[in-house]
């Protein structure tokens, strides 16, 4: 069972966030949503256990179905953070547990595979020191601040090595474009004018595939936008889910 909050209003409709690869719950902590929010760690990151084995998207949604079924919640509306959101348009194509979608900073399939494999190389041989430094470069935008950095700095290191390559390969055999035509639920797609991880262009193309979007597009913020722009990104989301 993953390691999970749930937190809010008892009669609110249930927000599920879902973390980026190497994060955790504490993603949303500048975030006040009138919803209840169900925050909770992918295998292997903060407090959940670590699950041996290799895991593909589907298993790590899984875990989130495991989840709802065991807190009781037939259906959720759901905000995903790249692998997050990797997650959550696996759910929403694949299941009927999602009533609302959110998509930030993400991609339904990634174009250069080498970039994740050369991170998967150094992992192998040297852990996540060998590369923790250059994915948290990707994370945030040279103006944020050093103390924001570390906090996540520290938190990527304290991730499984395990289950962050086992989710990593996840991430790279991912390919989620024939599933977006099935997902049917009302969507906002958020992309990070500075994204380096996960492009415009790319981000993009999962709205120009879904049949009732909008697309919004942050400007002053990199691949975890929600971090470094919380009060736009929190707008967009009490806009799309307060509807």
């Amino acid at each position: 069972m993953l390691a999970h909050t749930l937190t809010g209003p008892d009669d609110a409709p249930v927000l599920v966030l879902g973390n980026a690869l190497g994060t955790t719950t504490s993603l949303w902590r500048d975030f006040a949503l009138p919803f209840r929010l169900l925050r909770f760690d992918h295998r292997g990151h903060g407090d959940s256990e670590p699950v041996p084995g290799p895991c593909a998207i589907e298993d790590l949604a899984a875990d989130v179905v495991e989840l709802l079924d065991h807190l009781g919640l037939r259906q959720v509306y759901y905000c995903g953070v790249s692998l997050g959101g990797m997650v959550g348009m696996w759910l929403a194509a694949h299941t009927d547990r999602i009533s609302r979608l959110a998509l930030v900073c993400t991609t339904a399939w990634v174009p250069d595979k080498g970039r994740l494999e050369a991170r998967l190389g150094l992992l192998r041989a040297g852990g996540m020191p060998a590369v923790v430094d250059s994915v948290v470069a990707r994370w945030f935008t040279p103006g944020c601040s050093a103390g924001v950095v570390e906090r996540f700095r520290d938190g990527l290191l304290g991730v499984d090595l395990s289950s962050y390559v086992s989710c990593l390969e996840a991430v790279r055999d991912m390919d989620l474009r024939a599933d977006l035509v099935k997902i049917d639920v009302p969507t906002v797609v958020i992309a990070a004018a500075q994204d380096h991880a996960t492009p415009t262009e790319l981000v993009r193309r999962i709205a120009d595939e879904l049949v009732d979007s909008e697309l919004y597009v942050v400007g002053e913020a990199a691949h975890l936008a929600v971090v470094e722009a919380p009060r736009t990104i929190s707008v967009i989301l009490d806009d799309h889910f307060g509807d």
